[in-house]
Order: C-alpha cells, then sequence, then structure tokens
C-alpha cells in the first residue's frame, strides 16, 4: 500500500500548500513561483490540481489547464500540463508517475485525449518519467522556451525544452501506465535491430563530452547519449553543459526536421541513450 493518497487541489489551503512547495523544488526565484490566486483561478476554469499527501503534507503536485493547438482542419482542444513537482525529500519513490497516472485518468474524463508539457531534454531522470514510464513521444524542440531563468535549476543556460506528446488512448500509454506493464527493450536489443549510435567522447574517468560534429543521421532507429547526470555536471562544469545544451539543440533540431521521433529513454551502466524512431511509436 502507498504511503501517500492521490486527490484533487480545490481549496485556498491546498493552493498555499503548492505555492509553499514550490519554493523547496525550484530554489533561489521568488518571481518563478506561480501563487495561490493563479493556482485557484487555474482549477477553476477547466484546469486541474493534483496533489499527493502523506498525512497532512503536501508532497507533490501538478497543475495543467485546457489550452489549443493548432492544425491544418483548425484548433484542437488538449491539456497543457505546466508544473510537475516532488518534495526533495520524497524524491525518488515514485510519486510524480503516481499524480502523472491520476492526471491521465482525470483529463480523459474531460474528454480530452492529448496531453503537452515540457521538459529539459537534457536531464535523464526526467526523460525516464515522462518517455519511458508514462509513455510520452517527442518531435518538437523549443529553444530557449521560457527566456533567462533564475531559478536554482535553470539559471545560467538557455531553457531550451522538449515539448512532449502524451496520448491518453494509445495502447503504448496504456500499455504504459499498466499495473503490469512490461520491462521496455534494452540497448543490446536496439543495437542487434541495427540502431545507429551517437555516442558521447570520454577521456579516463572525465565527464562525457559531446561529440564532434553531427554525422548523417540515417536508418528507422537512433541512439543519442546525453550526460547521465546533467544537473551534476552543471553544477562542476557550466562551460561543458553549455556545449551538451548547443549540441543537443542542433542534433535534435535536425533528427526532428528528418522525421525522427523520442520514444524512449534507456539507461545503461551509468550512460544514458535517448532512442528515436524515424516515424511513428507503437510501444
Amino acid at each position: 500500500m502507498a504511503e501517500w493518497i492521490i486527490r484533487l487541489l480545490e481549496t485556498p489551503e491546498d493552493m498555499a500548500a503548492a505555492e509553499a512547495l514550490q519554493r523547496l523544488v525550484w530554489l533561489d526565484s521568488e518571481t518563478d513561483v506561480i501563487p495561490t490566486h493563479m493556482l485557484m483561478a487555474i482549477v477553476h476554469n477547466g484546469g486541474l490540481g493534483v496533489g499527493a499527501f502523506v498525512g497532512d503534507e503536501l508532497v507533490g503536485f501538478a497543475f495543467g489547464f485546457p489550452g489549443v493547438v493548432q492544425t491544418q482542419d483548425g484548433p484542437l482542444l488538449k491539456h497543457h500540463s505546466h508544473i510537475l513537482g516532488v518534495h526533495p525529500a520524497w524524491s525518488g519513490k515514485g510519486i510524480g508517475f503516481a499524480i502523472k497516472r491520476a492526471q491521465w485518468q482525470m483529463v480523459r474524463r474531460q474528454g480530452i485525449d492529448r496531453v503537452t508539457w515540457t521538459y529539459d531534454p537534457l536531464l535523464s531522470r526526467n526523460a525516464h518519467l515522462n518517455i519511458s514510464r508514462l509513455g510520452a513521444v517527442c518531435s518538437t524542440y523549443l529553444r530557449s522556451e521560457y527566456g533567462n531563468m533564475r531559478d536554482g535549476l535553470n539559471a545560467g543556460l538557455p531553457s531550451d525544452r522538449f515539448q512532449v506528446d502524451w496520448w491518453l488512448n494509445s495502447q503504448r500509454v496504456v500499455r504504459r501506465l499498466s499495473r503490469r506493464a512490461r520491462p521496455g527493450l534494452t540497448l543490446e536489443h536496439y543495437r542487434a535491430a541495427g540502431a545507429s549510435l551517437l555516442e558521447a567522447h570520454r577521456v579516463g574517468d572525465s565527464s562525457p563530452r559531446p561529440p564532434g560534429g553531427l554525422p548523417q543521421l540515417e536508418g528507422a532507429l537512433l541512439l543519442v547519449e546525453i550526460p547521465p547526470d546533467f544537473m551534476a555536471m552543471k553544477a562542476a562544469d557550466l562551460p561543458l553543459a553549455r556545449d551538451w545544451r548547443f549540441y543537443g539543440r542542433e542534433v535534435f533540431e535536425k533528427a526532428f526536421a528528418e522525421g525522427y521521433l523520442v520514444t524512449d529513454l534507456i539507461y545503461r551502466d551509468g550512460h544514458s541513450y535517448y532512442l528515436l524512431t524515424h516515424g511513428e511509436a507503437t510501444l
């Protein structure tokens, strides 16, 4: 049985707790905290606030709101999940996944089948949750989406982001959210299937460096290595982190322009690899 319960955030007291929790998750920037009154406005106008509680303490939350995506057939309704945060003391315990699973159920009840959100593409832990466990996919790279961010997690680098699509009724998402979800394929499986590999450059025990230049992108499957712990790298070597930011920008923009789609994150022996598939994702 889980140590927490998941429920909707609806009251001013709930929103005040979410405002306070933001200050623990995104450090040192009061201007980036969404205030209580704005959170109330979101949930009173079609948005959703979902929280995880241990006793009376809020230890994780997500907020999102209805949005519109422009298509050739006109505007279509979606849900945009803008913020997800977990108390640092409860990180890594599955709370983020539990909150997103509840969000999946609640948005579907609204008759919406698509959720979008953004995250830093170099954060492999976030990628594991968003792509591998939740089943979101990505073919959209946003340069400096939020301008110059000043909080302790984002300061010092352009705020480039992946925007993911979470197709709530797809077999891919339903299968990955199943409580009987099967383990994913391994790096060896994809290499045996002929996946091309864009591997980081390492010398001894030094931090991984981005490859020099971009090779021709070809084949149905592409593996792109990213740092296994980008936040630690950023704290230790900001110029190297910046090199990774601009390499990631170049390789993912090129891949998306050529029809690739991010469909998985594979972690093995201290190495993190995105799997990019040419065409649609079904797994």
